[in-house]
Order: C-alpha cells, then sequence, then structure tokens
C-alpha cells in the first residue's frame, strides 16, 4: 500500500468509527416546545427553557453586581483624587497670594534705595 492510501483508510475508519463514538449533547438555549407532541415532552421542554433563563439572569446579575461594585470602587478612588487636588489647589492658592504680598515688603526697601540712586545719577 502506498501512503496516500494508507492515509485514506485511516481516514475511512476514523470517520466509521466517530458516529458510534459521538453522543448528541443537550446545548443549552431557548427551544421551540410547541412541535413536542406528548404533554409530557413539552413540559420537559418548557422546563428546560426555565431552567436556561434562571440561569442565564443569574449570571447576568452577578455580573453586573460585580461591574458596579468595580465601578463604585473607582468612584470612590476618584473622589479621593478630587479631595488631595482640591487640597493642593487651595494650597497654591493661598501661597499665590501671599506672594506679591512678600514681593511688595522686599519691593519697597529696594524702591526707596533705588529712587536716590536715579536722582544723584542725573
Amino acid at each position: 500500500m502506498t501512503r496516500t492510501a494508507s492515509i485514506k483508510w485511516i481516514a475511512t475508519l476514523a470517520m466509521i468509527a466517530a458516529p458510534a463514538s459521538v453522543h448528541a449533547q443537550d446545548v443549552p438555549g431557548i427551544e421551540i416546545c410547541t412541535v413536542e407532541k406528548t404533554m409530557e415532552r413539552r413540559t420537559s421542554c418548557l422546563q428546560s427553557n426555565v431552567d436556561f433563563l434562571q440561569k442565564t439572569i443569574t449570571k447576568l446579575t452577578t455580573d453586573n453586581q460585580q461591574k458596579m461594585d468595580a465601578s463604585n470602587r473607582q468612584i470612590e478612588a476618584l473622589k479621593s483624587a478630587v479631595i488631595g487636588l482640591q487640597k493642593t489647589v487651595a494650597e497654591l492658592q493661598t501661597a499665590q497670594s501671599k506672594a506679591p504680598d512678600d514681593a511688595k515688603k522686599s519691593a519697597a526697601p529696594a524702591a526707596k534705595d533705588a529712587a536716590p540712586a536715579k536722582e544723584s545719577a542725573k
């Protein structure tokens, strides 16, 4: 047998064996229950839909609560940052208001000394 023939042979065996070993899995989701003929199967279908919806709601509620908690933590951190910045601005404003007063005080004696110098230069 050639290599290509043996690969085809293995692939054929795999395809034959696969359906025998693969079992159908119930994929969660909303099912159309009106196609069911018996009342038991219809009830089971509806209950499956209810269970799926309850699990989905629970998961979404949990996810949203986690997002809200994270947002609240971020808001608190931002509030703290704003308070710190407000304190810094207040300190800078205080320092700025003191600076012109200090400049006036130090400039006044210098102006007195400078004025006679200009007069003597004339």
